[in-house]
């Protein structure tokens, strides 16, 4: 059984098929998936949709792309979702320099005041960090956080032994599988097994050979496959492994 620790489902591209698609789930050997949120609307979509089903749970929080709709209410709103039963993470939250680096310093006082609220709260964290790694390694340390996941990690080896020496997971999708990952695959051989987590961002970033399609959960198999290529061991061994990391950090599911 696999476990999904980071999707969209509340995605406009689920709209058709949502409900057929979730439904088929257990079926397809997906015991849990976690859906994130990105803003306010989109934290509360997916509290609704762990509301629905019972294998889905909620992470809420403001992303850095998102600094727009950021306001003096936003934390406190961030704050009263995550007392929801089945919210089990903060993010995912972070710092982008690749689409916008207008508001850096925004992005900065968001992604400090959600971490801050996490060690609050005593949550984990999702960390969106797109070629922010110095950035978000600061801020991290100077607020004490080090509980939670890179999501969609896409620093150097070198960098991924700083977080994981701070107690960091890792999470990796489908770009593990590209052919052109030149990074990725030395990523994971330094990574630990029990500091890797396997997500699938749905509906972005479709692992090979899907690549292009829309992505969901059902596609962690990929993923899985190759990350046992280099760590020499099966799909099925990796699912396991993964499921059981994603249970001891988001441990609010019983």
């Amino acid at each position: 059984m696999y476990f999904d620790t980071h999707a969209h489902y509340d995605d406009k591209a689920f709209d058709d098929d949502r409900e057929i698609l979730l439904s088929s789930m257990p079926d397809n050997k997906i015991s849990h998936i976690i859906n994130l949120g990105c803003d306010k609307v989109t934290s509360e979509k997916s509290v609704e949709l762990s509301d629905r089903y019972p294998f889905i749970y909620a992470a809420v929080g403001w992303q850095p792309q998102e600094w727009h709709s950021w306001n003096d209410n936003s934390i406190e709103e961030i704050r009263k979702l995550a007392q929801k039963p089945k919210v089990v993470a903060i993010g995912e939250i972070g710092l982008d320099y690749y689409w916008d680096t207008s508001q850096k310093d925004l992005q900065k006082e968001m992604f400090r005041s959600q971490l801050k609220l996490a060690k609050e709260l005593n949550l984990p964290v999702v960390v969106h960090d797109r070629e922010a790694h110095a950035d978000c390694l600061e801020i991290c340390d100077e607020v004490n956080m080090t509980r939670g996941v890179f999501h969609c990690y896409s620093g150097s080896a070198e960098f991924a032994k700083l977080l994981i020496d701070r107690g960091w997971y890792l999470g990796f999708d489908g770009p593990v599988t590209y052919k052109n990952a030149k990074k990725l695959p030395e990523v994971v051989k330094v990574c630990p097994l029990d500091r890797i987590l396997i997500e699938t961002d749905s509906p972005y970033l479709s692992p090979e050979p899907l690549r292009g399609r829309r992505n969901d959960s059902k596609n962690l198999p990929y993923i899985a496959a190759k990350i046992g290529e280099i760590k020499g061991l099966s799909a099925e061994e990796v699912a396991k492994i993964t499921k059981e990391n994603a249970l001891r950090l988001f441990d609010r599911i019983k």
